[in-house]
């Protein structure tokens, strides 16, 4: 019998949440917060989870940490949600993690682009079979960041493994989206505009149907509003959101990103939701900054 993944790619073409990973006063991931942060994404209407993800501070998790974050993910959204589990690093480490999130109930895997200082084409290939190959009953999905990769070496990839089944693209260039979009086929894929909010209307006019976003954990309905202004070809609504959340997303791409993830954990703990330690290389903000982001989030209808 052959795997549609119907459900899957449906999940793909929606508001692909990246949830935080707290952290406990020793360090630690909170449990208690980590679930209650699923939960109030779930209770807002979110219906696609990424646990591990860079938003969730993948880099950053011990192997054992993100097993912990992928099974308790998994356990808390139950059927309320399809869970998308953030692999990488070595090809091992990313099979077994592939293996693991099949085993505990996952229904997909992002394979996080390869960190290696020299990427080939053709092994950026190769690196993508060997995880796709090894769990073939799970959606496979490329996190392509690599503005060299072609279209047509994610068509061989597919051509290998037909559970590879979107792309989460995150070069930030409509145009080129748009040509590797075409390159590797506009209708074989789910095309997931990987950067985001600020990127989410002009990746969906090049044919993208559903966008990450690391600030739905602070605000869903803001993230949920864009995703149907979009879906019914409304750019004017679109953007109206995208001058909403500019200034929060300008604050979180400054200085090459340096402060994606601290930004959404200080809006998070201003609301008091969770603590807004982050783990090196990412630093907490600057007194004069929280207070920004502290407004911002305040003035959000959440």
């Amino acid at each position: 019998m052959t795997t549609t993944f119907e459900t899957q790619r449906a999940a793909l073409a929606d508001v692909v949440a990246i949830p935080v990973t707290p952290f406990a006063e020793d360090g630690s991931v909170d449990q208690d917060a980590h679930r209650a942060l699923l939960r109030r994404l779930l209770d807002g209407g979110v219906g696609t989870l990424t646990p591990n993800g860079n938003t969730g501070e993948f880099y950053a998790l011990t192997p054992q940490e993100r097993q912990l974050v992928t099974e308790l993910t998994i356990d808390e959204a139950g059927d309320r949600a399809v869970i998308l589990v953030g692999v990488g690093h070595d090809v091992p480490t990313a099979v077994a993690c592939a293996r693991h999130a099949r085993e505990h109930g996952a229904q997909m895997v992002m394979v996080h682009q390869p960190v290696h200082p020299y990427v080939s084409q053709s092994g950026w290939v190769d690196y993508h079979r060997a995880i796709a190959e090894a769990v073939p009953e799970l959606g496979v999905v490329p996190y392509i960041r690599n503005p060299q990769l072609h279209g047509d070496r994610l068509a061989e990839l597919a051509d290998a493994c037909p559970n590879v089944i979107g792309v989460k693209y995150a070069v930030p260039d409509a145009a080129r989206f748009a040509a590797f979009a075409r390159d590797a086929g506009l209708d074989r894929f789910v095309w997931v505009a990987g950067l985001a909010e600020p990127y989410a209307p002009s990746y969906f006019s090049a044919g993208a149907t559903g966008f990450t976003s690391g600030l739905v954990n602070v605000a869903p309905a803001v993230s949920l509003n864009m995703l149907e202004a979009l879906r019914a070809g409304d750019y004017p609504a679109a953007m109206k959101v995208w001058e909403q959340i500019r200034r929060f997303e300008e604050l979180r791409a400054a200085n090459g990103s340096a402060n994606n993830v601290t930004v959404v954990k200080e809006a998070l703990a201003s609301l008091g939701l969770c603590r807004r330690e982050v783990r090196p290389p990412s630093k907490p903000l600057p007194e004069q900054e929280r207070s920004e982001v502290a407004v911002i989030a305040a003035g959000w209808s959440i």
